[in-house]
C-alpha cells in the first residue's frame, strides 16, 4: 500500500511540474513571438488527440504494452494537462464569439465528464464489493427474474399447504411492482435503501398472522427480497460506470471536431489578414 501511495505521489508532483514548466514555457514562447496562443492550441491539439488515441488503445487487447490501470493513468494525467493549456490557451478568459463559447463549454463538459469518471472508478467498485457477490450486469436481469420465479412458487405453495392468503395478498400488493424493475434509483445512487427496509418491516409485521409453516416461508421471502435489493445497487451502480463513457466518450470527439475547425479558421483567418 505505501509503494502505491508513494508511486502517485511521485506521479501527481511529476505532474504538477510537468504544469508549471509548460505554462512558463508557453508563456515565454508567445510573449517572444509576440503571437499570443499559438503554441498553446498546437500543444491542446496535440493533447486532444493523445487524448482521442489513448482511449482507443485501451480497448485493444494485442499488442499487450503496459496494463489498462496504467493507461487509464496516463489518460488522467494528460487530461489534467489538456486542462491547464486550455485555461492558457484562453487567457483564463470566458470566450465572446458564439463558436468560441461553444468550443469552451464542450471542453468544460468534458473536463467535468472525465474528473467525475475519476470519482466514479474509484468509489463505486468498492461500493460494489461491499454489496453482495460480484455478478456481470448484463446478467442481472435474468437473476431478477429468476428470483421473482422462486418468490412466486413460494407463495403458491403456501396458499396450497395452509390455504392462507396472507403471503400471497402481500405478494400482489407489495413485490408485483418490486420484481418489475429497479426499485428506488435514487436510494441506490445515494445508498439509502429506504424500499428495503420498508418490505422488511412489513413482512415481519406480518408474522403475527403467520404459522410456523408460513413464517419459514417468510424468512426465505425476506431473504429473496434482500438479494433482489442487492442485485439493484450493482444494476444501478454499474450502469453509471457503464454508460458514463457514452456521455465522455461523444464529448471527446466533439472536442476534436471543434478543435480542428477552430484550428482551420485560425489558419483561414491569420492568412487574410497577412
Amino acid at each position: 500500500m505505501r509503494t502505491f501511495r508513494s508511486r502517485r505521489v511521485k506521479a501527481i508532483l511529476a505532474c504538477f511540474l510537468v504544469v508549471c514548466a509548460s505554462w512558463v514555457f508557453i508563456e515565454s514562447f508567445e510573449v517572444m513571438q509576440n503571437n499570443a496562443a499559438s503554441l498553446s492550441g498546437w500543444v491542446l491539439l496535440v493533447l486532444v488527440l493523445v487524448l482521442t488515441l489513448l482511449n482507443a488503445r485501451k480497448k485493444l487487447t494485442y499488442p499487450p504494452l503496459l496494463k489498462s490501470s496504467t493507461w487509464l493513468q496516463v489518460h488522467i494525467y494528460i487530461g489534467w494537462l489538456g486542462l491547464f493549456v486550455f485555461l492558457i490557451h484562453t487567457s483564463w478568459k470566458l470566450p465572446n464569439g458564439q463558436f468560441e463559447t461553444i468550443f469552451y463549454v464542450i471542453f468544460l463538459l468534458l473536463a467535468f465528464s472525465g474528473i467525475l469518471g475519476v470519482v466514479l472508478t474509484r468509489v463505486l467498485p468498492k461500493q460494489l464489493a461491499s454489496r453482495g457477490s460480484e455478478v456481470i450486469y448484463e446478467r442481472i436481469p435474468m437473476f431478477v427474474r429468476q428470483l421473482r420465479e422462486q418468490a412466486e412458487s413460494l407463495v403458491l405453495e403456501s396458499v396450497s399447504r395452509k390455504n392462507s392468503a396472507v403471503l400471497s395478498q402481500f405478494y400482489q400488493q407489495r413485490l408485483g411492482g418490486y420484481f418489475s424493475g429497479p426499485i428506488g434509483l435514487s436510494g441506490k445512487i445515494l445508498g439509502k435503501d429506504r424500499p428495503l427496509m420498508d418490505l422488511q418491516n412489513e413482512l415481519k409485521a406480518l408474522y403475527r398472522y403467520l404459522t410456523d409453516d408460513e413464517k419459514e416461508v417468510a424468512e426465505r421471502l425476506g431473504i429473496i427480497i434482500e438479494t433482489k435489493s442487492d442485485l439493484d445497487f450493482h444494476y444501478v451502480r454499474q450502469g453509471i460506470l457503464k454508460y458514463w463513457l457514452f456521455v465522455h466518450i461523444p464529448l471527446t470527439y466533439s472536442m476534436l471536431v471543434f478543435t480542428l475547425v477552430h484550428l482551420m479558421l485560425v489558419q483561414v483567418f491569420s492568412r487574410g489578414l497577412s
